[in-house]
């Protein structure tokens, strides 16, 4: 658990949940997090999150690799 002292959040002039949506998008812009990390860690749906980054003309990293892996999962998934 990370902790930030109320006087950093202060000077932000952010809520706490403005500041952890930024932290969210930094940290998925720097492929730290996956999009669905990063969308849970901002407490939004996947869906809003993405329409987030695109608001902001962030480019959402799905390459063909990620295409196979979900081509996969999805195979492995049907009944």
């Amino acid at each position: 658990m990370l902790t930030i002292p109320s006087e950093y959040i202060k000077a932000t002039r952010m809520t706490e949940a403005e500041l952890l949506l930024e932290v969210a998008v930094r940290l998925f812009q720097k492929e730290k997090l996956s999009i669905g990390q990063a969308a849970r860690l901002s407490g939004m749906p996947q869906y809003q999150f993405q329409m987030l980054l695109a608001s902001r003309g962030i480019s959402l990293h799905y390459n063909v690799e990620d295409f196979r892996e979900d081509v996969e999962t999805l195979n492995r998934l049907r009944p």
